[in-house]
């Protein structure tokens, strides 16, 4: 029983979380234009 009472209060904690994150909206900005480099370029 307290297994099932933790996992309650666990999952009622992440989704107050979510909740409160999305009344909160998304930060103000904007994405970068330029690709992020995934590998180290080679010099010639």
């Amino acid at each position: 029983m307290r297994a099932l009472t933790a996992a309650a209060i666990g999952l009622a904690a992440a989704l107050a979380l979510v909740l409160t994150i999305t009344a909160i909206g998304v930060p103000a900005g904007r994405t970068s234009p330029k690709p992020l480099l995934t590998t180290v370029p080679r010099h010639p």
